[in-house]
């Protein structure tokens, strides 16, 4: 149970600022960027951040779901697990948004893959390193 409420904490979070940073990036925000700026955009961030997870927490939840099951198998040590769910959210999210607006191309991919990569290993991390994960029981002799 903890592990979903760890997925559900960071996730959107994490993917909602990493969102941000990439529209922001693909409007062309950043070409003359001040303090000020940076500050209006933390400020959308946190009036925004309500909505990042009312749609964020269920496939980050999803996901960890899925590292849950890979959690039960013995030979996916942790470092692999934590790849193969960044690179599950990596897919999902660059076909979710990569198709909205009018660029496209492999920038784009790329920049809204990372929002959900970085948030699933993050989190996958944090569930290896804070959450007890379960021991393989033997059999008494």
């Amino acid at each position: 149970m903890k592990r979903y409420l760890v997925f559900a904490l960071v996730g959107p979070f994490v993917g909602g600022f990493l969102l941000l940073l990439t529209t922001t990036y693909q409007s062309g925000y950043w070409a003359q960027t001040s303090l000020g700026e940076v500050g209006k955009l933390f400020a959308v961030f946190f009036k925004s951040l309500q909505y990042s997870y009312l749609f964020g927490i269920l496939p980050s939840v999803m996901l960890g779901a899925v590292d849950d099951i890979l959690v039960h198998i013995r030979r996916i040590g942790p470092g692999l697990r934590m790849l193969l769910v960044g690179l599950l959210a990596f897919v999902l999210a660059s076909l979710i948004y990569s198709s909205r607006g009018p660029d496209s191309g492999a920038v784009q991919f790329i920049l809204y893959g990372l929002v959900g990569f970085v948030p699933a290993v993050i989190s996958s991390w944090l569930v290896h390193r804070y959450v007890e994960e379960p021991q393989a029981v033997t059999a008494p002799t």
